[in-house]
Parts: structure tokens; sequence; C-alpha cells
């Protein structure tokens, strides 16, 4: 096992340490596409979303510590592998979190960001199974035991995408069911107040890979939106909502939160300035069992950033009165 060489990411740049190296690929690409530059005039200098009174909420993945001091901002985000990572660093993304009355959700990514670290698809799936990797989810979880901070565990994001982005994407539904819930009672076992975000792409095929109501918290979706795959694949701009709604029709049924854990926004000013706009607006085209939280980084790689100069993010979650608005 091997989880000591890196620390992973958090808001305010505290443990910012990896190269860019280990994300080569833009987040689209698991789309077909190959990493495409903006179109269109490039004028705006902070892509962040437009934060009003009646908002949803809000949350961030912010490594470069853009909204350390924005008032609102709800969730903190973090992202590690459970490989070649320093786990102390979760020590220093929970005081930041305590210190502004924020929840985190952590994604643990199940291998290394260092590509020559990572198995194959299959190995990676047979040594989950056998529990050799259960060391690895303990020694998280033993660390997210010590935090204060509300905490939200989303293991093994966008299982269903079969497109080889992600060593544990498109494994036999049952095998990943298995695995994922082998994660989640591991990480109930030494947090026993954790909640477990299962987190699909939003993709046709998702529905075979639902662990179960005991299983899930909450229920994450990816939202990208990319103006040159735009123009490819639907021969024109999408929105925000557009985009959603496929994956939302899929995961509706489950009757749990639905979030936007991961949601990606890049090109000219004319597409960029409207996903800006919509992505905190209360969206009545969606059930009452949803609202807006910004959260990540959607879109890894060494030519977009995050925040002010890059790709803002955001999440759904549930809320108790019926109403699409604060969770």
């Amino acid at each position: 096992m091997q989880i000591t060489r890196r620390r992973l990411l958090f808001a305010g740049g505290a443990a910012a340490a990896f190269t860019a190296g280990m994300y080569p690929v833009l987040k689209l690409d698991a789309q077909g596409v190959a990493p495409m530059t903006a179109t269109g005039m490039n004028a705006i200098a902070d892509k962040r979303p437009v934060l009003r009174p009646d908002q949803i909420r809000f949350g961030a993945y912010d490594p470069h510590g853009d909204f350390t001091d924005q008032t609102g901002v709800v969730t903190e985000a973090l992202f590690l592998p459970w490989e070649d990572v320093d786990l102390d660093s979760l020590k220093l993304a929970d005081a930041y979190a305590v210190e502004r009355k924020r929840n985190v959700l952590i994604t643990v990514e199940p291998w290394s960001w260092d590509v020559n670290w990572r198995l194959s698809s299959d190995e990676l799936r047979r040594k989950v199974l056998s529990g050799e990797y259960d060391k690895n989810m303990q020694a998280i979880a033993a660390r997210m035991a010590e935090m204060k901070s509300p905490l939200i565990l989303r293991w093994g994001q966008e299982m269903e995408d079969t497109s080889g982005r992600f060593s544990w994407s498109g494994w036999n539904p049952q095998d990943y069911i298995t695995a994922y819930r082998r994660m989640v009672d591991i990480t109930r076992k030494a947090v026993p107040g954790v909640r477990a975000m299962w987190s699909p792409k939003g993709m046709d095929g998702l529905r075979a890979y639902y662990p179960g109501d005991n299983y899930t918290d909450l229920v994450g979706l990816s939202v990208f939106g990319l103006e040159g795959y735009d123009k490819i694949e639907y021969g024109g701009p999408q929105t925000f909502a557009g985009l959603l709604r496929k994956g939302y029709g899929l995961v509706e049924t489950f009757n749990k939160p639905i979030w936007v854990a991961e949601l990606g926004y890049e090109g000219g000013d004319a597409y960029v300035r409207p996903w800006m706009n919509d992505v905190t607006l209360n969206q009545s085209d969606f059930s009452s069992r949803s609202s807006i939280s910004m959260t990540k980084t959607c879109i890894r790689g060494h030519t977009i950033s995050a925040g002010r100069n890059g790709v803002s993010c955001a999440h759904l979650a549930s809320t108790d009165d019926g109403s699409f608005g604060v969770p």
C-alpha cells in the first residue's frame, strides 16, 4: 500500500502539490473529444458563477483560494487518490472548512494520480474485490474519523462511463456495486455519521450500477459544457439545464437528493456567460428534490484552471420543504 508521497488538493492552496503530468488529458476527453481551445471572443476574466441572495446553496473545489473569503459557500470539495497521497492534508482541509463552517465532500479515486502507478482496469477490479485495497480505504476512513466537519464520501465516480477515462469505470455492474458497498461499509464503520454519495456521470446504463437505497444517501451527476464539443456533438451551444436533464431523468426515480457533483464550462464569452448566470439559479425545470452548489473544477488539465480564470462547478442537493432551493 502506497499512500504517503503526494498531498491532496483542497481550497486555499494549502496542499497543492501535483504535477501537470498527473492530469495531462482534459476531463471532457472522456466524451471522446481531443482537447480544444475555446472558440469566440474571450474577454471575461472571472468565470465564477454569478452569486445572488436567493441562489441555491453553493460549494467549491478551490485549490487556488478564489472562494476563501466568499460568504455563502457551504461545501468544500476535496479530491484524493487512495495511493501515493499524504493523508495529513485532510487535517489541514478540515481546519480550513471548520473555520468557514463548511461541509466537506471527499471524492476518493481508487488509483494513483501518477499514471506510472496505475493498474489495468481488470487488475484493479480483482484486487479491490479480493480485499487487497481495504487497507487503503481504512487509512482514509481513519483520518476522516478525526475530522470535525460534516462529511460526504464519493467513491469511484462516473462508473457507467465506458470511455476508459477511469480504471474503475465500465466494470460489470455487480462487481462495481460490490466494490462500492465494500468501501462504504469500511467508511461507515470508522465514521458513523458520514453520508455516501453514489455519483454516476449521467449516461445511459447508469441505473444498472445503483448500489441500493441503503448505500445511497445522495446521488451525484456530472454536467460538462464545452463549446467546441457542443458544436461537434449537438451542432450548437448547449445550456446547463439542457445537459442536466437526461441524467436527472435517469436518477430521479431513486427518490434521493440529487447533486451535480461535477460541472464545468469553457468557451467564448457568449457561451460562458449564460452558464455563469444559470448554474446558481433556482431551476423550475427540475423536481422539488434539488438545489445547486458549486463543487469542483471539472476539466482538470494544465490549460484550464479553477475559479476566476477557468471552469466552475456545481452540485444539486435536496430540499426539506419541497422547493428547488436551499437544501
